[in-house]
């Protein structure tokens, strides 16, 4: 009788193993859940799972021009994101309750990247002058930063606040622009050949900010880094030890490296964490640390370990996670003047901060 009910027990047991495994192979999909305390959500949950909800849709954005850019989403502590029109000197406010958009700023020195500080300020990429900007909620704005020893910054492009001590990185790619005058230095055809930065090549680094701060440090002085090349979208863990950087290229030369942040903000262990990609962009985080870049072909997926697990085939060139519930991917077109959204079965990791915003400022 013992073995008997063994051996049904055995048969139950295993019926219940390949039930399970079929549900998970069929579905596609494991659905999040909430870590129970002490338990890390950086893990490799959703190696082969479906994270998005239905397809993406295209976001209602009226605006008069036709060579609209854009750009640089941050998400404040209500979920609503504010984000750019590079090429018109604008930023624009999307509300999440609504899915309202409404014109916020204007006059930002061609903001890029941005991400809002603890205080509920827009710290914004300011590409114009080579600035990096502190928008306060009333629209008024302080210059951060405008060198590195002295010298003129390519043009920082993007922006991430470590949520641990409110050190800021940003990315300093040269890529010029049309709305450069013809006396700043920069200024050169394409390709770029030389910068402020570099005598020779395009002296592309990643810079840290410490908290109270007006000296940059340059952060990317390791071996391997490429200089010669576009740093470009940057973002790092929530709890501020790695950080994640891209570099921009055409020719299958860029991807993402993923580095470790030390206490005094400097970065070292530098590895690959995807190779080979085009067009690298904005990024993000989820929960579960996986990695969202702006790519050829769309918002590319990675997880922790680097394999690509979904692709969201819209024009992009930066995302942020928005909503109340954090669960909504907001996408920037980049140069199709496009705005998508997309529903999420995962929560990103952005740390809202305290703010005032959601009066428009017209700062001609």
């Amino acid at each position: 009788m013992k073995k008997r009910l063994l051996l049904f027990v055995g048969v139950l047991c295993t019926l219940g193993f390949y039930s399970c495994q079929k549900s998970i192979s069929d579905s596609g999909q494991v659905e999040p859940r909430d870590a129970s305390p002490g338990e890390s959500l950086n893990q490799n949950r959703f190696s082969f799972a479906n994270i998005t909800v239905g397809k993406f849709a295209e976001v209602p954005f009226a605006h008069e021009a036709t060579d609209v850019f854009t750009e640089g989403p941050a998400v404040d502590k209500h979920g609503n994101v504010f984000f750019t029109d590079q090429n018109h000197d604008k930023i624009y406010r999307w509300d999440a309750k609504t899915g309202d958009v409404a014109l916020w700023l204007t006059g930002t020195d061609r903001s890029n990247g941005m991400e809002f500080d603890d205080d509920g300020n827009l710290i914004a990429c300011a590409d114009m002058h080579g600035e990096l900007w502190k928008i306060r909620p009333n629209g008024s704005h302080q210059v951060l930063v405008d060198n590195y020893n002295g010298k003129l910054l390519n043009g920082p492009n993007d922006v991430w606040i470590n949520p641990e001590n409110g050190g800021i990185y940003i990315t300093d790619p040269i890529f010029p622009r049309g709305y450069w005058d013809d006396s700043d230095p920069r200024k050169q055809d394409w390709e770029p050949t030389h910068s402020e930065q570099a005598t020779t090549g395009k002296g592309g680094h990643v810079y840290y900010l410490a908290q109270g701060s007006n000296q940059l440090v340059r952060v990317t002085t390791m071996p391997g880094w490429n200089a010669d090349s576009w740093p470009n979208g940057v973002v790092g863990t929530s709890d501020g030890k790695k950080l994640y950087v891209n570099q921009w290229s055409y020719d299958g030369t860029g991807g993402i490296w993923v580095l470790d942040i030390k206490r005094d903000g400097t970065l070292t262990n530098m590895k690959t964490f995807v190779a080979g990609l085009n067009f690298c962009d904005g990024m993000s985080l989820d929960e579960w640390g996986n990695v969202y870049v702006c790519a050829d072909g769309g918002v590319q997926v990675y997880n922790p370990k680097g394999n690509n697990i979904q692709t969201i085939p819209v024009p992009s060139a930066n995302n942020v996670f928005a909503g109340k519930n954090e669960k909504t991917l907001f996408i920037t077109g980049g140069g199709s003047g496009m705005i998508f959204s997309q529903k999420m079965n995962v929560k990103g990791v952005e740390k809202f901060s305290d703010d005032s915003h959601g009066h428009e400022h017209d700062n001609d």
